[in-house]
């Protein structure tokens, strides 16, 4: 008799994952060119990251493997970085006033979702506290486990943020006249073989170190940080073709939207008005201070709206980058916030949140 052996199962799963990984991509880069030929604001990014979203709600089990998601993110850092200029390094004087802004609006936005979630959906103080505080979504999600708090309902809220963020602050900054609706094109030239060899070894480097001191979105702001000093100080010409960074905004923007396929319908709708509340009362107190640092500084009002935006930091500086908003300026404050809410949060849920007795309850 003919012995059958069946595969090991991590072959099996090996192949589902290649075959998933593969479907995220087609999906994400149809959704970009279908935007991008549409003419659409952030078309590459959004249309990407809405067709993933779509399908990962529809049941599609959606995902990208971490090397895929680190190679797509050393390779917006290298973009970005690409675009610095002398003129953009001496504008670092401005920012103390605003990054002290953007603290108080992060304080402020916290406790208004927050107060928001608990009065009117009747949500634990823990659970409000972390689903309201912007960005750092790995440290939030470890506190939340932590502290026993609703885990599915602060996923929803925190990824309804980012991809209501994502999807309509280009069509926001288009009708308001301040973005050009028109698809990005390349502000650098192309880099020769050699610049681009020293491009990504000095990133790969950087982004290495920064993991090792565990430096949070150590990948991107490694390759961001090498590739602006190269290209900074005039060591290097010219950035990636423009054909990489538009894999790198699909890439982006897929990875955004692949996070719904973790989500159940049931969970996502339980959620929903809760998400689209929180989100209103944290954009409402964002306009207040952009409208604030727009009327007393000289910063323009498409850098402001974009590092005040409660998003998470790849997102947004994926925006800075398709949307000619200075990556600099955005990225120094999104790392602010960043900073702000790892420090600050754990230290708001013990003073405000439910205490650990509690949560046993």
């Amino acid at each position: 008799m003919k012995q059958i052996t069946a595969s090991p199962p991590f072959e099996w799963l090996s192949r589902t994952k290649i075959l998933s990984t593969v479907e995220t991509l087609v999906i994400g880069t149809a959704g970009g060119l279908v935007f991008l030929v549409a003419n659409l604001p952030g078309g590459l990014i959004s249309g990407s990251m809405i067709a993933v979203g779509v399908a990962a709600i529809a049941g599609r089990q959606l995902t990208l493997p971490p090397i895929l998601t680190q190679t797509v993110l050393v390779l917006l850092g290298i973009s970005l970085g690409s675009v610095v200029s002398r003129h953009l390094i001496q504008q670092v004087s401005a920012y103390p006033l605003t990054i002290g802004l953007l603290a108080l609006a992060t304080f402020c936005s916290t406790f208004g979702s927050s107060y928001y979630l608990q009065r009117v959906h009747g949500w634990d103080r823990t659970s409000a506290f972390l689903a309201g505080s912007p960005g750092a979504l790995s440290q939030i999600t470890i506190l939340a486990v932590e502290r026993g708090a609703d885990l599915p309902g602060i996923a929803v809220v925190q990824t309804m943020r980012v991809i209501i963020l994502t999807a309509a602050l280009p069509m926001v900054l288009a009708l308001a006249g301040v973005s050009s609706s028109a698809a990005p094109s390349l502000t650098t030239a192309i880099a020769s073989p050699l610049d681009l060899v020293e491009l990504v070894a000095a990133s790969l480097a950087a982004a290495l170190v920064l993991r090792l001191i565990k430096f949070p979105a150590s990948w991107m702001f490694g390759a961001m940080i090498a590739s602006s000093v190269l290209h900074g100080a005039g060591w290097v010409e010219g950035g990636l073709p423009n054909w990489v960074r538009g894999v790198a905004l699909i890439g982006i923007g897929a990875l955004i939207g692949s996070r719904f396929a973790r989500m159940r319908i049931k969970t996502l709708a339980g959620h929903i008005n809760a998400a689209l509340g929180s989100f209103t009362v944290a954009i409402a107190v964002s306009a207040i201070f952009v409208g604030i640092v727009a009327l007393t500084t000289q910063v323009k009002f498409s850098d402001v709206v974009v590092a005040f935006a409660p998003g998470a930091m790849d997102a947004m500086l994926a925006l800075a980058l398709t949307l000619h908003i200075d990556p600099i300026f955005v990225g120094a404050h999104h790392l602010s916030r960043f900073v702000f809410v790892t420090i600050a949060t754990p230290g708001i849920v013990h003073l405000f949140g439910r205490t650990q007795d509690d949560v046993d309850d």
